[in-house]
């Protein structure tokens, strides 16, 4: 890891700057195999996953007996694990429902909101180095608790046409049955155009590598929606001598895990803290069995020494991270300050892997930047609301002449007779 002591505001976007997420040098591969998905449906599916994951499949969609053969498979302490996280992870995000109301602008003018489900919606879990079960949890629940009527979900399968069984016991215990043996920008184009086998969505949601990222960007166009923007995880985490540098060293690998492309940036105002944290990632990197892997992303990463905290929240604000760690004594009051972060984690008992898997939160969240305009996946994120207005006769005697002043300075007549022959009626 880099270190850096002390910079010069000039220098912090350079100092900021992601590893080259490398989309576009796979948008012409994505575009071509979506093309194919779109003539030819199951034959180009089948055809891509033999050629990336070298498995031939005689069937694309995962039977019940599968399904409950995999269930058979997880051992009962894992399933205990995961019944606690979809608990958690029901509780925070049926909360976010909220009573919409009914609102008079002006006597006689009524406006309110209706929140519809999305009727259908497709769901991309990894599952190559690291299969990506607590990711059926994080997209597959608020999808149900929206009232979302179809659920796809696509993961790919393993060289022996296995879907790994964690994500086909997730995917049982929250009521998706519609799953199939895709992955990659096959699986991407499936969901978006549909074919005989799998179903066509409204919108993608899910992670995944930068062919996969490619694959959605190009989709969302004109085709289908999507969650956000993705691209690979990073952390952030803020800290001063109030925190525990095994612990923050542990957060910072366990992003540096994820993939090589990964970015882990420790921000403190104390350089013998600095010091102690970089001995720390030395010492547990080499107990990683994904050493290698996080490896090539601490060579993307940086530990910064900033005069205080009023900098170290300006430089975290710039950069936006999708995970924000505040190791720091007053974390509540400085977590308060944040206005650029996928998801915020306080205080030194509230590791970044606690989101990631079951504390309730979301853990589908905007990389690279993009929390600055986007958040993560929520309840309603798989919803969108429809807006209503009644207005009475007094109402449009009341707002009517308003209209009319403006539809004319717009030179757009005939909205103004919308309005003028209304009020004619009315002999106003």
């Amino acid at each position: 890891m880099q270190k850096i002591l002390y910079p010069q505001k000039d220098d912090w976007s350079r100092l900021l700057e992601r590893p080259d997420n490398g989309l576009e040098d796979v948008y012409d591969t994505a575009r071509g195999i979506l093309d194919d998905v779109k003539r030819n449906g199951d034959d180009a599916l089948i055809k891509y996953t033999r050629m990336f994951d070298g498995v031939v499949l005689k069937t694309l969609e995962v039977s019940q007996e599968e399904i409950d053969n995999a269930c058979l498979q997880v051992n009962s302490e894992l399933k205990d694990a995961i019944i606690v996280a979809r608990k958690n992870i029901e509780t925070f995000h049926q909360l976010q429902k909220v009573q919409q109301q009914v609102v008079e602008t002006m006597p006689g003018v009524q406006c309110w909101q209706k929140s519809v489900a999305i009727e259908k919606v497709g769901l991309y879990i990894p599952g190559g180095t690291a299969p990506l079960f607590s990711t059926v949890l994080m997209l597959a629940i608020p999808a149900k608790i929206a009232g979302c009527k179809e659920i796809v979900l696509c993961t790919p399968a393993d060289a022996e046409g296995k879907v790994n069984p964690a994500i086909l016991y997730a995917a049982s215990l929250v009521g998706v049955n519609k799953i199939y043996k895709l992955g990659g920008i096959q699986a991407i184009g499936a969901m978006a155009y549909g074919t005989k086998s799998v179903p066509s969505v409204a919108k993608i949601f899910g992670p995944g590598n930068r062919f996969v990222t490619a694959a959605k960007q190009l989709v969302s166009l004109k085709d289908v929606a999507i969650d956000m923007p993705a691209g690979p995880s990073e952390v952030m985490v803020l800290a001063d001598e109030s925190a525990e540098a095994t612990f923050v060293a542990a957060d910072l690998l366990s992003q540096a895990e994820h993939g090589a492309d990964s970015q882990v940036i420790l921000l403190t105002d104390n350089e013998s803290f600095l010091v102690e944290v970089e001995s720390e990632v030395e010492k547990q990197l080499n107990d990683l069995p994904r050493k290698d892997i996080a490896v090539k992303a601490l060579a993307n990463s940086r530990l910064i020494v900033l005069s205080n905290t009023d900098e170290m929240l300006e430089m975290c604000n710039q950069y936006a991270p999708e995970h924000l760690i505040v190791s720091m004594r007053d974390d509540e009051l400085i977590g308060n300050k944040v206005i650029n972060a996928g998801s915020v984690f306080l205080g030194n008992y509230s590791p970044e892997s606690a989101g990631d898997y079951a504390s309730g939160t979301n853990h589908t969240l905007p990389t690279h930047g993009y929390a600055n305009a986007y958040s993560g996946v929520n309840l309603y994120s798989y919803m969108k609301k429809i807006t209503f207005q009644k207005i009475s006769a007094t109402g449009l005697a009341n707002l009517g002449p308003s209209i009319e002043v403006m539809a004319e300075a717009e030179e757009l007549i005939a909205h103004k007779n919308a309005v003028t022959v209304r009020l004619n009626k009315m002999d106003f």
